[in-house]
């Protein structure tokens, strides 16, 4: 299983929005990485292998640094559906998506990105550990894995 690491030079031509090393120096990249590694993994799986999980891995740290760019500006994700100027009150709609994850992905172009990737290279499901046959298929003589 190969582990993948930060390649910043091809990050920062990917994401030219992170390209600036004043504004966004090579340790806070490295940083927020290291973050998205725990989301995940930076080992190839069964999904998630290769190019596709270097990409996903690239997307999740973009994802992280425009979320913590909007943030340190003050702005709120998502849409705005009511705001009240005296006491203020602001109400958000997230955005259509069945789950938390997929709403958190939603927040920033990259992290859509990064939702549509999975959603690719996860359709189907997957089997972890053991041999198919004991997957809960009979066999041939009526029992389980054989």
């Amino acid at each position: 299983m190969a582990q993948h690491v930060l390649d910043l030079a091809n990050f920062r031509v990917i994401f030219p929005a992170f390209s600036n090393v004043v504004s966004f120096p090579d340790a806070v990249i490295q940083a927020f990485w290291d973050v998205g590694v725990t989301y995940l993994g930076d080992y190839d799986g069964c999904l998630l292998a290769g190019d596709p999980l270097q990409s996903a891995l690239n997307y999740m740290c973009a994802h992280l640094l425009q979320l913590s760019v909007m943030a340190q500006a003050g702005l709120t994700p998502g849409i705005v559906t009511q705001s009240t100027v005296d006491k203020v009150s602001v109400s958000i709609a997230a955005p259509p998506a069945k789950n938390a994850w997929a709403w958190w992905l939603n927040l920033t172009p990259y992290g859509s990105a990064l939702w549509a990737l999975l959603t690719v290279k996860g359709a189907g499901g997957f089997f972890i550990g053991g041999s198919l046959a004991r997957s809960g298929f009979r066999g041939p003589t009526g029992r389980f894995g054989g």
